[in-house]
This record gives structure tokens, C-alpha cells and sequence, in this order.
């Protein structure tokens, strides 16, 4: 059944009354019409068609006649003929919610998104029970790059039909969407500043780097502006490089200088927990459960980072008894839940009458008690000043409401359209939506193959390639006609060192999609592996449309092609495009060895200089440097080996 008809029913029509001579006509209309339906309940679509044809030749003037002809083209794979049809039922009753819908589903389907959006919207101030609808403009605006609005529409799905897995699989895709929209933001106008440091650290401890991220900590905290809570999170690091000296000294920081990072609290909690000592563990989260709920249901997670089974059960068995009192049932519940000892869902946050918002939102901050901050805040949203939005962006992600973190960060933006401090409040909320809500897809739809290729994307983030190339693997066995999963298993090959494997999964990738910018780029990439630089250069040529944060990338490939079929001056000129890919300096190597190759000493001096700049940063932020290139040789001969 096509895409654009398989969720909806055929419009009903209603049989016209004729007047006195008109019995023939009513008669043959009637017996088309039946006959329509009774081919189309026998999946006979192209009788039906017919059928619906001859009818509206006898009433043309009838859009839902129209309406079903074009669902029924649908389901016969006639999208241009279903378009016309579906035009002419919009022309005659441009009130009617069918053709509206279904014109706009059917211009996403031919990738005219742009096309598709006015009709979606009006089908959607027709009918805001349908869910589909939301759905459907949500993909177009994600089509479109607008992905903001995309997330806004597809969370409206969400409501309306909560087991809508399609919806919230989309919903996560459009908020990772916006997070890498951000991301190159940030990247672009703050590469070298606290909030993106800080965004960097994060991801080296969700790849286990733990001793680069806290040299990386470290080097933020004299930095300002920055974000909260470095001296925890760096103290986190420690705890996981089992510097527990290190670690205790960041927290006790923490909780003299900012009193009000909960991060610290739980700090101190685990590592009472490491020292046996279960109940000055309790003691302390019980504080911070007493400042905000929000903040421990949405925080808890860190605390359990690490800790054996062994532990985990040992610190679970202390309030376990519901007779217990150490810990109240309500965050005993919550912690729970984060590591399924229990099946109860987390508390919430009980309201707060309006009396005792009594204090500024700054000093509720300051208190820690980042919900009543929220609170006292959010009415006057619209009013408020970029330094409120901001303070509201904060309180409302510690307490874990993380729509509200988004949509005050995108207001900050709205007036400050270069802050990095809104650029990385969006990232974190946006990355915690997303997660959330592919977290429910998961739910929904445990064993399916977008299942799978969510947890192999997952893994390839974090660097666990095997992991990742399994889901492929498990996701192509569902759909072995997926380009999104051939193309995640292609770059699992590549980037666990398989490029022979990559180069025949894309294969089978470009088989389906001749044209996608990013398979063309992978294949080129693996190629390049396999040192066949002259057979990587067409799929280059195809790869110029990548998202934008990959365009450095491919001039870098393509600069490498250049070098190493004689090209010296083409090679110089891709790789002075890609050296903000340059994370290791290999780029800066490659580009000294042309200059001096084409006579050039003065360039090729300065590249070999801002080389050694990148290796020493590396080397300060606590990198591994296994793949950083060598300089012996380019500093003991010009040599014409261009391989760094």
C-alpha cells in the first residue's frame, strides 16, 4: 500500500438527489461508484480508477469524487495522475481536508517540500485530531531545514497519538537535527570558547576518555564566561580515572564556590558510596532531593556511571524496605528507576503554591532550587530580558524540563543571535529531548529495523564499531533494502578499519541511490584507504552537496586525490578549504610537503609551524597522539612521499 494512503480511509461520498428526467445518469452514476468500491475492497485499483473516471465524467462538480479518484491513483502508483486529481478536489472545495492532507503528504513524497507545507497546514486548521498531519509537516519541515518548527509539529503528533512510533522516532531525528545545526554553529563562531569546550569534554566522557576530558575541564576554569558546574564535571572525570583525591578536592570546590551545582552534591554522594559508606550517601542526596526533585529524576544517571553491580545492589538494598526512612519513598522511587531495580516510574515534582514564590528567580538559582527559579519566571516569558531567558534557560534544564530549556534558548537567540551561551543551552536540551523521545520509539518498537539502526548510529558515535556494525547488520536483515542502514554499515566498516567492506556495502548503497552526497563521500574515503586515488575522484565530484559540516572533510579528501595523482597546486588550493577539519595536524603536514614540493619554503614553513601548534594543544588537552604524524622526516629532507 503506497505511503500517502495507507493510514486513511476513502472519503464517503454522498449520493446526489437528481431531479425529474435524471434517473439514467443517477442510475449509471450509482453503479460506477459501486463498482469503485467494491474494486477497491478487492485491492483491484486500477478497475477502481477506472470506475471513478467514467463517474466523474457524469459529476464533475463533486470534490470528494475527485478526492477518492486520487486515492485510488495513489494506490496504483499513478502520483502525477493522484496530483491532478487531489488539485481538482482542492479547485472545487478548497475547504475539503482530504485533498488539502493528501496534496501535501504527496509533494513531500516527489521531494517538493517547499510545495507540500501550505497544504499541510491547512489540512492541520481542518483537522487537529489526526496525527498524521503533524507527522507529515513535521518531515516537511525537516526536508526544508526548519527544524525547530519540524520538532514543534512533531511533538504535536506525539500528543495526539502517544504510540505513534513514527512520530517519535521523527521527533528525535529533527531534535539531533537541531543539535548539529548548533553544533556547526558553535563550532563556526566559538570554536575556542568555554561553552564549546565544555560541549567537547562532555562527548570524551560519553567515549570513555575520561583523562582528556578532565585535562580538558581543567583548562576551562579560568576561563569566563563558562558554563556551571566545570569543577563537578572535571571532579566526575577524576572520580573515573580513579583519582579520588583529585575528584574530592573538584567537589568540595564546587560546593564552596557554587553552592548551588547539585552536580557536586551527588559528587560527594558517590563517592561516599565508593567508600562504603551508604548512609552519608543517603543523607547527602536526600538534601539535594529536598532542594529540587527535578534535578535529582533528571541528573541521577551520573551518579550510577561506573559503579559495579555490586554496588549498585549494595546501595539499593539500604532503602529498599519501604519501612526504611533514610530516604523517602518518592526518591527512592526516582533512583530506582534509574537503574531498574523497580518498575515505578520516577516522581514528579509536586506544584508549588503561588504564595511562596517569594524570592527573586536569581536567588532561587542560587538556593538550588531551580523549579521555583523556573517558575517565578516563566509566566512573563515573552517580556523577558536575554539575561532572564538565560537564567530561565539554566533552572529549567537542572530541573529537567527540557522543552522549556529549548524554547528559552531559542528566544535568547531570537535576541542575541551570536550568543554561545544560548547555542549550548539548546545543544543540551535538544540532545536530552532527542534521547527521550527515540528512547520511546524503542519502547514501541523494540525489535524493528529503525530500532536497530538508531542503537548502530548510537555506537558509532561512541565509537564502538563492532557494536554499531551489528545493528546495521540486524537492521539490513529487516530491510535489506535500507540506504540509511547500508550507509551506517559502510562508514562502521571504514571507520573500524574494513574499508574492502565498506567499499562493497557502498556499493550496494549507490546501487539504490546513485546520487546521495554522503554514500559517494564514503565510498571515496575507503578508496582512498585502499590507496585507488584516480578511482576516488568521481565519487568526490558527487559528494559536493554533503551537509555543511562535512564539506571540510571532503576537500580534504580531495586534496589528497589532488596531491597524489600530480597535481600540487589543485591539492594546495582543496586543503587550505579543509583546514578546519584539521584535528591532528596531519592536514598542516600534507600541505608543508606541497609547498615545499612546488619550491615554496616560506609557506611550507608556516604549515609545519601551525602543525606543531595543533600537536602541542593535543598534547596540553591530554590527547591521545597514536596517529599524529611524524616530523623526523620532513624536517630531515623535502622527500616527495606525500603520505602523512
Amino acid at each position: 500500500m503506497n505511503n500517502c494512503t495507507k493510514w486513511l480511509l476513502l472519503v464517503l461520498l454522498v449520493k446526489p438527489t437528481f431531479g425529474f428526467g435524471q434517473q439514467a445518469p443517477a442510475s449509471r452514476f450509482d453503479s460506477l461508484v459501486t463498482t469503485a468500491q467494491q474494486a477497491q475492497a478487492a485491492n483491484d485499483y486500477a478497475a477502481a480508477v477506472n470506475a471513478y473516471k467514467q463517474a466523474a465524467k457524469i459529476r464533475a462538480d463533486m470534490p470528494e469524487l475527485w478526492a477518492n479518484l486520487g486515492l485510488m491513483q495513489q494506490q496504483a502508483g499513478d502520483i502525477p495522475g493522484a496530483l491532478l486529481s487531489f488539485q481538482q478536489a482542492n479547485r472545487i472545495n478548497p475547504s475539503l481536508y482530504v485533498p488539502n492532507l493528501f496534496l501535501g503528504i504527496c509533494y513531500l513524497h516527489e521531494g517538493k517540500s517547499m510545495q507540500a507545507i501550505p497544504f499541510l497546514i491547512k489540512a492541520e486548521k481542518i483537522n487537529r485530531t489526526d496525527p498524521q498531519v503533524p507527522l507529515a509537516l513535521g518531515r516537511a519541515y525537516i526536508a526544508t531545514g526548519k527544524f525547530s518548527a519540524a520538532a514543534e509539529e512533531l511533538g504535536r503528533a506525539t500528543t495526539v497519538d502517544p504510540r505513534l512510533g513514527s512520530a517519535w522516532f521523527t521527533l528525535g531525528i529533527a531534535l539531533l537535527d537541531q543539535v548539529e545545526l548548533d553544533a556547526f554553529k558553535m563550532s563556526a563562531e566559538g570554536k575556542e570558547s568555554p561553552f564549546a569546550g565544555a560541549l567537547y569534554a562532555e562527548s570524551l566522557q560519553k567515549q570513555a576518555r575520561f583523562g582528556e576530558a578532565a585535562t580538558l575541564y581543567k583548562s576551562l576554569l579560568t576561563l569566563q564566561p563558562q558554563p556551571p558546574c566545570i569543577h563537578s564535571e572535571l571532579g566526575f572525570s577524576l572520580l573515573r580515572e580513579h583519582d579520588l583525591p583529585g575528584a574530592a578536592s573538584e567537589f568540595a570546590a564546587e560546593r564552596a564556590t557554587h553552592p548551588e551545582c547539585g552536580l557536586a552534591f551527588f559528587g560527594q554522594a558517590r563517592m561516599a558510596i565508593d567508600s562504603g559508606d551508604s548512609k552519608r550517601a543517603a543523607e547527602i542526596l536526600r538534601k539535594l532531593w529536598d532542594r529540587d526533585h527535578g534535578f535529582v529524576e533528571s541528573n541521577a544517571a551520573i551518579f550510577f556511571e561506573g559503579l559495579t553491580n555490586e554496588k549498585v545492589q549494595a546501595f539499593a538494598g539500604i532503602f529498599a524496605d519501604s519501612q526504611n526512612n533514610l530516604i523517602p519513598a518518592d526518591l527512592r522511587n526516582a533512583l530506582l528507576s534509574v537503574f531498574d531495580v523497580s518498575g515505578q516510574a520516577s516522581a514528579s515534582s509536586a506544584p508549588v503554591p503561588a504564595s511562596i514564590l517569594r524570592r527573586t528567580a536569581q536567588e532561587y538559582y542560587a538556593a538550588g532550587e531551580f523549579q521555583q527559579c523556573k517558575r517565578s519566571l516563566e509566566p512573563g516569558m515573552a517580556a523577558l530580558s536575554a539575561g532572564q531567558l538565560r537564567l530561565l534557560a539554566a533552572c529549567s534544564f537542572f530541573t529537567g524540563d527540557n522543552r522549556r530549556a529549548s524554547s528559552a534558548a531559542a528566544a535568547m537567540q531570537a535576541l542575541q543571535p551570536h550568543s554561545l551561551e544560548a547555542l549550548y543551552w539548546s545543544i543540551q536540551a535538544n540532545e536530552r529531548l532527542a534521547l527521550q523521545s527515540l528512547a520511546r520509539f524503542q519502547q514501541l518498537e523494540p525489535d524493528s529495523a529503525r530500532s536497530h539502526l538508531l542503537l548502530g548510529d548510537i555506537y558509532q558515535q561512541l565509537e564502538r564499531f563492532d557494536d554499531a556494525q551489528t545493528e546495521y547488520i540486524k537492521a539490513l536483515a529487516l530491510s535489506p533494502s535500507d540506504p540509511a542502514a547500508l550507509l551506517g554499515l559502510a562508514s562502521a566498516y571504514l571507520s573500524n578499519n574494513k574499508s574492502p567492506k565498506a567499499i562493497d556495502t557502498a556499493k550496494l548503497a549507490l546501487a539504490l541511490t546513485p546520487n546521495a552526497p554522503e554514500v559517494n563521500l564514503v565510498m571515496a574515503e575507503a578508496m582512498l584507504a585502499q590507496n585507488q586515488f584516480a578511482e576516488a575522484e568521481p565519487f568526490l565530484g558527487k559528494s559536493l552537496t554533503v551537509k555543511p559540516q562535512m564539506i571540510p572533510h571532503m576537500h580534504a579528501l580531495m586534496g589528497k586525490v589532488y596531491a597524489e595523482t600530480g597535481r600540487p597546486e589543485d591539492a594546495i588550493q582543496q586543503l587550505r578549504m579543509a583546514l578546519s577539519d584539521d584535528t591532528n595536524g596531519s592536514l598542516h603536514y600534507l600541505l608543508a610537503r606541497l609547498y615545499r614540493q612546488i619550491g615554496d619554503s616560506k609557506d611550507a614553513s608556516q604549515a609545519l609551524d601551525q602543525m606543531k601548534a595543533i600537536k602541542q594543544q593535543r598534547r596540553q588537552r591530554g590527547v591521545k597522539l597514536v596517529e599524529d604524524p611524524d616530523l623526523s622526516s620532513m624536517e630531515a629532507s623535502p622527500g616527495n612521499n606525500l603520505q602523512p
